[in-house]
């Protein structure tokens, strides 16, 4: 809650787009004081900054928490109220039921509710310089590592109109042996006449030598591939794969500099510690929980704001008779998608975790819907760790489990 709000003087919103930004300014009463558009550039914002001079430092909406609009204002000192795209639709349209559209109503609808409402708004609160560069890092490995699944998408459809068996070869097209397995025999024809000296030799290049699978490669290639394209099918999707594969190589290898990268940025970073003890984050999941989190604990005052921002808290819909939960979709997305991820995990290494997902799922809980519960309660687990400093240690957590009644004890004894 903002105290005082109603002494403010004035309240901004900026209307941001790729090129250019709209601003309105407003009064405590409502009455617009400054109405400017200016370009995404040096003098740009210069001419930002004489419009503003006057009016000081207020607080300034925007529709969104992140990008170079934010960026320049974070620079500036300006108090910076995020309103979600649902939220600030809403505003517009209270403004005008009718359905008008402008980037200037769209800052002016804006600023009135920042004026009205945003008491109640969260401020944007900018990360330390060593979070905010490993949350950069892990967003854009995890857009890079999108890009490449969608490249091995491309180059799987490709050889299924001309080349099945090599998709019959490798379970994994992800790893960088089935791309070198195309390059190396990228036709049908390619890997007969190649012969089986080649092929053993491709198969123990590549660490791939396995007694329970080599023998049932190198019987299936030798008998080739039965079904064949046309040749102007194999000579066009020939090349296509092998397009693919050499971007997927070079893709590839920014990938793993970037995996360095965030390596060393979390081991630099103070709160290391309490991140890379989390059983099953291990060394991808765990830099991912810390650069979304974060390193400034006033963001997250409780356990159940953090769940929430994750999306692990169902929302409650009550209407009548009516009172049920859903799915909270508006969360931070990539934080949910880690916390899913770190959930499944600790499956595998927490006896307690797998337990209290196993009852969940034997209560009628989906796969997911379990995981979400498992994330919640971890989550306050993080939370309380990230705000005492502390390292995770699983017999503290248990006789917690059991100080508190819960039911994760007795099943873990029951199980034996």
């Amino acid at each position: 809650m903002n105290t005082n709000w109603t002494d403010q003087p004035h309240f901004a919103a900026l209307d941001w787009a790729k090129d250019h930004h709209d601003v309105i300014v407003v009064d405590r009463n409502g009455a617009i004081v400054a109405d400017f558009r200016f370009a995404h550039t040096a003098q740009g914002w210069a001419e930002f900054d004489q419009h503003m001079e006057k009016i000081g430092r207020c607080p300034i909406a925007i529709e969104t928490s992140s990008g170079p609009a934010v960026d320049q204002l974070l620079q500036r000192d300006y108090p910076i109220y995020p309103i979600n795209p649902l939220a600030a639709e809403r505003y517009r349209e209270r403004k005008s039921p009718a359905g008008n559209k402008t980037d200037r109503q769209d800052a002016w609808s804006m600023a009135d509710a920042l004026r009205t409402d945003g008491h109640g708004w969260m401020r944007l609160i900018a990360q330390d310089e060593a979070t905010a560069m490993l949350r950069l890092l892990c967003r854009d490995e995890s857009a890079l590592i999108e890009q490449r699944t969608a490249f091995v998408n491309q180059v799987q459809a490709a050889l299924l109109e001309y080349y099945p068996l090599a998709l019959e070869s490798f379970d994994d097209w992800t790893k960088p042996f089935a791309w070198a397995f195309v390059r190396a025999f990228p036709t049908p024809d390619a890997l007969s006449k190649a012969g089986k000296r080649q092929w053993q030799k491709f198969l123990h290049t590549h660490k791939l030598w396995r007694p329970d699978t080599s023998e049932t490669r190198l019987a299936a290639w030798a008998q080739g591939q039965q079904l064949k394209a046309s040749p102007a099918v194999v000579n066009a999707k020939s090349l296509l794969a092998l397009s693919l594969v050499l971007v997927l190589q070079t893709l590839q290898k920014q990938i793993d500099e970037y995996r360095q990268r965030i390596r060393a940025a979390f081991k630099a970073h103070p709160d290391h510690d309490i991140f890379g003890g989390l059983p099953g984050a291990k060394d991808k999941l765990a830099p991912r929980l810390l650069a979304e989190i974060g390193s400034r604990r006033e963001i997250f005052p409780d356990a159940d704001s953090l769940s929430c921002r994750a999306g692990v808290s169902p929302v409650s819909f009550q209407s009548g008779q009516i009172r049920k939960a859903r799915i909270r979709w508006a969360c931070d997305h990539f934080l949910r998608h880690t916390v899913h991820l770190w959930a499944d995990q600790s499956r595998h290494t927490c006896a307690w975790a797998q337990a209290y997902y196993r009852a969940k799922r034997d209560n009628g809980h989906s796969h997911a819907s379990a995981l979400r519960c498992l994330g919640k309660r971890w989550l306050k687990v993080l939370w309380r760790l990230w705000h005492d400093h502390l390292v995770y240690d699983e017999s503290i957590h248990l006789k917690s489990l059991q100080t508190h009644g819960s039911f994760v004890p007795k099943l873990l004894e029951a199980a034996g």
